[in-house]
This record gives structure tokens, C-alpha cells and sequence, in this order.
């Protein structure tokens, strides 16, 4: 049922959903009401409208290009993204990933045109095509939400969240707001649901994700590989530094409070501009938009995975907010305990990130640049010879642009050119691919913990390719919780802990 094209929106389908209440289809397609001229939820609490009266909007920037508000009761601008952008791999989807990363307001259109290589022309085509709506719109949308969450957590003048938002003008600002949300910025904020709780600098945000989702057991897995200076576990909280646009940020990441489908995640950011490009790094560090459903159905009817999926529903691929990050401690893990590659990348870490203005806690740095660490001298980390040429040659290809890790990459081409560089081999960029790029059907090829897990089911190798698709990454994560139990919160069974579980 969740197998929705968001291209050819069935209206009976979606409106099956809309009587259900189904809060599995939040995200994947919205609701607009012509009698009301509002846009909601599937799983909005609200009376369900007469299907003559209903149009299905494949986003929430379509339903508002259309002249339609977000409703105030159901908050469709704060659901889970759709996981269709990152399940795809053609243009449409890397575009979304670039929107929603800022890219429309840092360089603009030809920006994100270029970065695709596409010309401006056809990625507007293409966008319309599929959503209705082009670049432009739909980074509006997005803009709209960043502005409402600054509204809301915030007591910053409204001229300072406009521009913070990244609107042109105060008055766009305020024409936005009206149009989306039905009221102006001052109405929003004195009918706004709470606060930061007191801590001056910090915004607080709830990030939604679909159920099942075990927040807990993301964040341990996080913070079992922790690196000290760049990243914090207290048993409840993980915390790290995000290195954005306009400086370093941190952000401390925990379990919602009531308990509910979500993260609660308070950042300190060097300019509030920056939080268009945090909110979907953290996003996809936690894997929030993933579609918990369509992977269970899958892997769950495997007889070899069933009862793996059966005890731990909906679990996530944890990842990272920054795939040249991803790439960099990949190589740095290659061969060595977890507890070893925590250890030579804090070093890294040392040599050559960019330190905070002041520590947070024992936060000190961002990770290194891709630029930094080509000219650092890494003689004194503790690497082999081989691998320390590999780390540069690395860096040095990011840096000069041979290596494209970005949110919009093309990722078979990126796993291309991770391959052709000295060192870096077929599991090395699989990880990449699973845990920087968030391609949620990778298998890692002589992964010693999931042969070990694998051969405990009387699965193999084959098993994943022919069976599991498209969900191979997830199918891993089972496996590793089957291997080294330690990482999860919700261990498969009691195996020996395996160091490439990484």
C-alpha cells in the first residue's frame, strides 16, 4: 500500500488513507480541501472531507502554489520528508536533496542547475513535471517552515527571522507567512505551543519520523562510535559538531519526551541562516524519512530475516550528516576496531578541523575540511604509509572536485570514483554509499560481521543480492545488531561483537 508514485497520485488510494487516518502516508502526499482552501495531513484528526471536495498534492509545495493554507490542527509543514527522494537516484530526487539543503538559497537556481549538471531550463521541467511546482517553489515551502520554526522557538525580531529563513525581504517574509499559515508572524508567535525552555543561543526542534521508530537505539549506535572532540554520548543524549555553511554548529540530538515518533534536537548555530542546511543533515543522520513499512513488508517476509525484523520494527540505517565526512572515516576504519578508528580519527580530528569559538561541553572541533586535510601533514596519527597517501589522495579528490559526495550526487558515478582511487576498495565505498550518500540498497561485500551473521541463518552473499533488494542496507543493519549486539538496544541475540561492524 505504500508503493505510491507520488507522480500518479491514485486519488482513491489516497483518500482510503484519508478516512483511515493513516498516519504511514504523512509526508508521501497531502491533502488540500477546496471548501476550505486548506491543506492537511493523511492522518489529520479533523472531519474527513467529501471526496468530491478533496486534491491530492504530491507536496506540501504544490498544495500551497495552488492557493491552498497549511492547516493549524494537524501541522502538514512539520511532517516526515518523503522517502521517495531518498530511495531515487534520478534528477527530481537529487534536486530535492539539494533544495532541502539550502542549495536554491546559496547559489540560486544556476546553482542548483550546475550541481546537477542539467541546464536551469530542464530542471524546472522536470520538477514541474513531477511535483507541478519548480525549484523555486519548492525551496519557498521550505523557507516557510524555517520560518515558522524560528516564529515559534525563538524571540528573535521578526526582521532577523525573516532574513534567517532566507527571505529577500521582510515583506515577503510576511506575505509568506499569511499566504501559508493564515495569520501574520505576530499571531503565529504569541499562539506558538513552547519554547527553547530558557537557554539563550539554542533552538529547539522536534523532528518527526514514521512509526516504528526506536530513537534510542539510533542514537546508541551513534554514540558508540563517538570520536572525542567532535562528537558526545552521556548514555541519552548525542551530541556533535556539524560543520555548515556560515561556521560550525552543534547540535545535541535525544529521544522526544512524550515518547512519540521523534527526535528532539537543540542546536547552536553560528547564523541562524544555517538552519535551512541543519535541519535535513540531522535528518538524515537519524534517517527520518525513511519508509519503515515498505522495508518490514520486505525484509520481513524472508524467512531468513522474519524473526530479525519481527524483534527490532522499523530500524534505521544511522548515517551521517556529511558524506565526505563519511568517506574520510571509512578509510581511517579500514582494518581496525571500532575503538581504534575513534581513536585515529580523533587525531584527525585535531590536526586539522576547524575549532570552535569556544568548547561545548567536549566539543571542539568540526570535522576537517576536505581542503585542510589534502595539506595536513599526517605523520604524527598514527597511520601506515599506504594509508596515510590513501587519506590525501582522498581528500585531495574531494577537494579538486574529482569526487563528487554531495546530497544531489549521482551515486553510481560517486562509487565510481571512490574505486578508481589508490586504496579505497569495493566495501570502503559501499559504506559510503550506505552511510554518507543514504542509499538504502547497499551490500558490503567481505563485511566480516555480516558474513559471520549470515552464515549463522544459512543465508549468503547471494542471498542479499537476489532477495533483498531494495532494501539491502537495512537487511545489513539487522545483521550487525545479530553480530555485535553492544550497538543496538535491541540486540537480535547474544553474538560475539565483531570490529568491522562499522
Amino acid at each position: 500500500m505504500l508503493d505510491l508514485v507520488l507522480s500518479t497520485l491514485d486519488a482513491e488510494r489516497c483518500y482510503r488513507a484519508v478516512t483511515s487516518r493513516d498516519a504511514r502516508f504523512d509526508g508521501w502526499f497531502f491533502t488540500a480541501v477546496r471548501t476550505t482552501g486548506i491543506y492537511c495531513r493523511p492522518s489529520c484528526p479533523a472531519r474527513t472531507p467529501a471526496a468530491a471536495n478533496v486534491t491530492f498534492f504530491g507536496s506540501a509545495a504544490g498544495a500551497q502554489s495552488a492557493g491552498f493554507r497549511a492547516c493549524r490542527r494537524c501541522r502538514p509543514d512539520a511532517v516526515p520528508g518523503s522517502p521517495e527522494w531518498d530511495v531515487r537516484a534520478d534528477v527530481v530526487a537529487r534536486a530535492m536533496r539539494l533544495i532541502a539543503d539550502g542549495e536554491v538559497e546559496r547559489s540560486g537556481v544556476p546553482g542548483l542547475a550546475a550541481r546537477l549538471g542539467y541546464s536551469e531550463r530542464q530542471v524546472h521541467r522536470l520538477l514541474v513535471g513531477e511535483l507541478g511546482v519548480g525549484p523555486l517553489a519548492v525551496a519557498r515551502a521550505q523557507r516557510a517552515q524555517t520560518a515558522r520554526v524560528l516564529v515559534e522557538t525563538t524571540d528573535l525580531p521578526m526582521a532577523d527571522v525573516a532574513f534567517a529563513a532566507g527571505f529577500a525581504s521582510v515583506r515577503q517574509f510576511n506575505d509568506t507567512v499569511r499566504e501559508v499559515f493564515a495569520c501574520t508572524p505576530s499571531e503565529l508567535r504569541r499562539r506558538r505551543p513552547g519554547g527553547d525552555g530558557g537557554t539563550p543561543g539554542w533552538l529547539t526542534l522536534r523532528l518527526a519520523a514514521r512509526a516504528p521508530f526506536d530513537a534510542a537505539e539510533v542514537l546508541l549506535f551513534l554514540g558508540a562510535h563517538a570520536v572525542p572532540g567532535l562528537e558526545e554520548w552521556d548514555g541519552t543524549t548525542f551530541s556533535r559538531v556539524l560543520d555548515l555553511p556560515a561556521g560550525p554548529a552543534v547540535v545535541r540530538l535525544s529521544p522526544a519526551p512524550d515518547g512519540g515518533p521523534a527526535v528532539t534536537a537543540r542546536l547552536l548555530l553560528t547564523d541562524l541562516r544555517d538552519l535551512r542546511a541543519a535541519v535535513p543533515r540531522c535528518r538524515r543522520l537519524l534517517d527520518l524519512d525513511a519508509d519503515p513499512a515498505a522495508v518490514d513488508d520486505v525484509l520481513g517476509a524472508d524467512p531468513a530475516l522474519a524473526s530479525l525484523v519481527a524483534g527490532a520494527p522499523g530500524r534505521r540505517v544511522a548515517a551521517s550528516p556529511d558524506a565526505p565526512e563519511t568517506a574520510v572515516r571509512a578509510v581511517l576504519g579500514q582494518q581496525v576496531s571500532v575503538a581504534g578508528a575513534r581513536t585515529l580519527t580523533a587525531r584527525v580530528v585535531r590536526l586539522a578541523g576547524t575549532p570552535l569559538a569556544e568548547p561545548v561541553g567536549t566539543l571542539t572541533h568540526a570535522f576537517p575540511r576536505p581542503e585542510a586535510l589534502a595539506e595536513a601533514d599526517l605523520s604524527s596519527v598514527g597511520l601506515t604509509g599506504a594509508r596515510s597517501r590513501t587519506l590525501t589522495g582522498l581528500a585531495a579528490a574531494l577537494a579538486e572536485g574529482r569526487v563528487a559526495l554531495d546530497p544531489g550526487c549521482d551515486r553510481e558515478a560517486a562509487t565510481r570514483d571512490l574505486l578508481a582511487l589508490p586504496g579505497i576498495g569495493p566495501w570502503t565505498a559501499a559504506l559510503v554509499a550506505m552511510r554518507g550518500l543514504g542509499d538504502p540498497d547497499v551490500w558490503l561485500p567481505g563485511d566480516l560481521a555480516l558474513r559471520r551473521s549470515l552464515a549463522g541463518l544459512g543465508s549468503s552473499d547471494a542471498d542479499a543480492a537476489r532477495r533483498w533488494r531494495p532494501w539491502r542496507s537495512y537487511a545489513a543493519m539487522h545483521l550487525w545488531a545479530l553480530a555485535a549486539p553492544h550497538l543496538f538496544t535491541r540486540p537480535a541475540l547474544p553474538a560475539p561483537s565483531d570490529r568491522s561492524a562499522s
